[in-house]
């Protein structure tokens, strides 16, 4: 009963005493998925300077590790100069600024701007930007909230699988596998992040996609159901490798797990395969049920007759007559140099071929039969093409490419198609191996990042839910590597799209970095410290390489984005005699074949035609936004709600500033002449208004109607302080 609070406001309508009864009786009891509720994970902003008020760790001498001591709350109670009084309780004590770290909850109230640190620009001045925020992830999304409120399209994460490998961490503290509240601590930091990640989604059409193995899988199932009970849920299994990784006494792994949620209209997008000819199904002439064995009344005896190759051409010389029942076949009649062809099993069991001769003979003129290397029983295989090949080439849906050596047609469907896709998702292109870490390597080298997902495997489920989108807005807020950038770029590539992909990563480094740098005595929020962390080291470097064509080096990325598979064709026959029993060596060689020719086209080298600026988050004050003294801070909030297009509106240098996309006016003495140029801007799409008149804002909203109007600051401020008042308890 995930949503009883909804059937009790339905209740309520009839019979509010019983409702009433109700709400008491739910406030005693749990529904839905139980677990500890544990306390409001808190993180630690290094690069915030300490004031009045704030809370504060006291960081460990440098060369130390993390104690408990270093881990206690306390409260800066005044600053005089660069010595700090801290309070807790009744205990004072004065300790340096610099051994400080800020601690901020979830349940604090902040008011997070953004700094821009980089960009890359190959797309050209009109294309959008897309985003790399280096934060921790849930004041990032608070931020998000405010510019991306009912707007996103898809968001796709890859949450921390909880294997209790020291892969993320809760209250500033790594989770291990003999944490006895380790399932707890992980619903309670998934289930807070996907309740603000509720108020980003466009509620009438968007999806929410989350990976996951088997350690969470079941519970982050139930948590899905309880956030969204009028979704539509579906998971799927992800084949990621398939050799598969080794468990102890256990089946190897070689999935993983995505849970897909739909709103409103969404479902899944399954597009024509136009976007990539491949060829068509040919079948096997050998029968394959047992019921179709020679001598059987299923295809009679007509069916079971001797194809002669010729061994020097490799290909069908001629068809001999059918064979009775009760004629062995090695007193078949020879041809010299040619070896007769029967359509018999790796067991011995004598089947029949699909067709009779004089239907294969008709089908072989038409080039509609393939010839390849088989086994010791049947030296050859042949496979045909049904008597709709006609038919499907006439209407358009196949075309003939070209010849074999063999005489047979290169047919390939042209499109139209749709594919049916189900739950099993298994392409070579989705191998975590090759075209995660492989790829990932080329771009930054190797031991970087562990584990990143294939970025094919990502394109693909994006293009299942934007696909038919071009400007989709895309939001991963467990950003890693940025496969997910990555692949949104790929997906543009292919159709001209315009799709915006934020990507929201923290500065973590790992378990074993962080203790050999302890151990030189370094600190986070030390330089060298934070260079090494993910979005700094990973997840930038990587969205600069995809985009540049060049590695961290500067040396351009060899290959292109066509993943390919290994497909075989015969070369060389050696000594193919008419003796059955000899052996046969068959030569051949290895022919590349895209996966996708348009991303065969694309070379690495060159880059993805994108924009991209990284960007961190600052934790500002209230007062200071107020005054119009931290507007810098939040511009670039601004800019994203906008769009994410132009420049950034980010100095108070005139009474009103506006760019293609967006405008602000800060002195409403000049509003008259503000919306007049507005008005001319055919492509701008958002105003601000600094005031905190509500009449003034009326009067924009009136003068503006074909554009979003906002309100600065207040509505910047109360989007914040409602965040923060603990709204999901």
């Amino acid at each position: 009963m995930a949503n009883i609070n909804e059937t009790i406001k339905q209740v309520e309508k009839l019979n509010p005493e019983l409702a009433a009864e109700l709400k008491q009786y739910v406030k005693t009891h749990s529904y839905g998925l139980v677990y500890e509720q544990n306390l409001p994970d808190a993180i630690r902003i290094y690069s915030k300077k300490p004031a009045k008020g704030d809370t504060v760790n006291i960081l460990p001498h440098r060369g130390t590790k993390e104690s408990a001591e270093s881990r206690v709350a306390w409260v800066v109670n005044s600053l005089h100069g660069d010595e700090a009084l801290l309070k807790r309780s009744v205990e004072e004590k004065k300790v340096d600024v610099k051994d400080l770290a800020v601690l901020v909850s979830y349940k604090d109230v902040v008011y997070p701007g953004l700094k821009e640190i980089d960009r890359i620009e190959n797309g050209g001045p009109d294309n959008p930007f897309h985003v790399v925020i280096n934060s921790e992830n849930y004041h990032a999304l608070e931020a998000l909230g405010y510019a991306y409120n009912g707007m996103v399209d898809c968001i796709y994460i890859d949450p921390p699988y909880n294997t209790g490998a020291k892969d993320w961490k809760y209250n500033n503290d790594y989770v291990d596998g003999s944490d006895q509240y380790k399932h707890s601590k992980w619903l309670s930091f998934i289930e807070r992040r996907l309740r603000i990640a509720k108020q980003l989604l466009n509620p009438k059409n968007s999806a929410l996609i989350v990976t996951i193995d088997e350690k969470e899988y079941s519970r982050l199932g139930v948590l899905l159901e309880q956030i969204f009970p009028d979704a539509n849920i579906q998971m799927v299994s992800i084949t990621i490798n398939r050799k598969g990784a080794k468990r102890e006494r256990l089946f190897a792994r070689s999935d993983e797990y995505a849970y897909i949620v739909l709103f409103g209209d969404a479902q899944v997008v399954l597009q024509p395969e136009n976007s990539a000819e491949k060829e068509v199904r040919w079948f096997y002439l050998r029968r394959t049920d047992y019921a179709s064995r020679r001598g059987t009344t299923k295809g009679g005896t007509k069916q079971f007759y001797p194809i002669y190759v010729d061994t020097s051409t490799q290909k069908i010389a001629t068809i001999g007559a059918p064979i009775a029942p009760n004629v062995p076949i090695d007193e078949v009649q020879q041809i010299p140099g040619c070896v007769p062809v029967f359509p018999v099993r790796d067991d011995g069991v004598e089947m029949n071929w699909g067709v009779m001769g004089e239907s294969l003979q008709e089908l072989i003129k038409e080039g509609l039969v393939r010839i390849s290397p088989g086994t010791e029983k049947q030296p050859f295989i042949f496979k045909y093409l049904s008597t709709k090949y006609k038919e499907k080439v006439e209407s358009g849906r196949w075309a003939v490419r070209g010849t074999r050596t063999d005489g047979s047609k290169i047919v390939v469907e042209t499109g139209g198609k749709v594919p049916r896709v189900t739950t099993v998702w298994d392409k070579k292109s989705y191998d975590a191996g090759q075209y995660g870490t492989t790829l990932l390597n080329e771009m930054i080298g190797a031991g970087r990042f562990n584990f990143p997902k294939s970025v094919f495997a990502v394109e693909d489920t994006l293009r299942y839910f934007v696909g038919d989108n071009k400007d989709a807005l895309i939001v991963d807020f467990f950003g890693g590597s940025g496969t997910t950038l990555h692949a949104t770029g790929l997906l543009n590539y292919e159709d001209n799209g315009h799709r915006r992909c934020i990507c929201i990563t923290n500065n973590e480094v790992s378990d074993s970095e962080a203790k050999e740098m302890t151990k030189q005595g370094l600190r986070p929020g030390d330089e060298q410290w934070e260079n090494r962390g993910i979005a700094k080291y990973v997840t930038w470097p990587r969205v600069k390489a995809a985009i540049s064509g060049q590695d961290v080096n500067g040396k351009p990325i060899n290959g292109d984005y066509g993943v390919y598979h290994d497909s075989f064709e015969l070369v060389k026959n050696e000594e193919l005699t008419s003796n059955r029993t000899a052996s046969t060596k068959v030569y051949r060689k290895v022919q590349k074949q895209a996966y996708n020719p348009k991303l065969a086209k694309l070379d690495k080298k060159n880059g993805l035609m994108e924009n991209a600026v990284f960007m961190e988050l600052t934790y500002e004050s209230p007062w200071p936004i107020r005054l119009d003294r931290a507007f810098n801070a939040i511009a670039p909030i601004l800019w994203l709600h906008a769009g994410c297009q132009g420049p950034v509106i980010n100095k108070i240098s005139s009474p009103y500033a506006l760019t293609d996309y967006y405008g602000v006016l800060f002195d409403y003495g000049y509003a008259g002449e503000f919306f007049d140029k507005v008005r001319s801007t055919s492509s701008l799409r958002v105003v601000f208004i600094v005031t905190d008149d509500q009449r003034r804002y009326t009067d924009a909203v009136k003068e503006l109607p074909e554009v979003e109007v906002k309100r600065l600051y207040e509505s910047y401020l109360r989007t914040f302080e409602i965040y923060g008042e603990g709204r999901f308890d």
